[in-house]
């Protein structure tokens, strides 16, 4: 019968007396992360948020006066956030919407790929449930938010997008 392995530090060991908490190799592995963690926060990210809450906000707007009755804001399930909910006449919609300061990286609806649209069908589903709208039309739109050399902005609705 092989000996039982002890995971850890024995209490009362010379090892564990000898390193302390800072000499833990999970700690200092956290530490690290935590550090790398905060490469991520920054100008550029914090800049791309209020693009996109600005964009956002431009687009909800424009539906409002193209007659959507707007029942939600970025509500979050399954995975995913559908940046806008909406009723157009009869129908449920839910908005996607992508903005750009330049076209460099493409054009703002070809960010909506195959994944994100299923991302967003899941997360419609269980917003559909909730709200006994399944029996309702339901319709995915896109609103390309662009911005042409640093002039006006440009906003287009592509209805049934996916």
């Amino acid at each position: 019968m092989a000996p039982q392995r002890t995971v850890g530090r024995i209490r009362g060991s010379d090892t564990a007396r000898s390193r302390g908490p800072s000499g833990n190799a999970l700690t200092r592995l956290l530490t690290r992360v935590g550090q790398l963690a905060g490469l991520f926060k920054g100008p550029a990210r914090d800049g791309r948020a209020a693009l996109g809450a600005k964009g956002e906000r431009m687009a909800v707007r424009r539906l409002r006066r193209e007659g959507y009755r707007m029942l939600a804001r970025n509500f979050r399930a399954a995975g995913a956030e559908i940046d806008a909910i909406a009723m157009d006449g009869d129908t449920l919609v839910f908005v996607e919407v992508k903005t750009r300061t330049t076209c460099a990286t493409g054009r703002p609806e070809e960010a909506v790929h195959a994944l994100k649209q299923n991302h967003i069908r899941r997360a419609a589903a269980v917003y559909a449930r909730a709200h006994a709208m399944e029996q309702r039309p339901i319709r995915f739109d896109v609103v390309a938010v662009s911005r042409a050399d640093g002039g006006r902005w440009r906003l287009e609705i592509i209805k049934d997008a996916f």
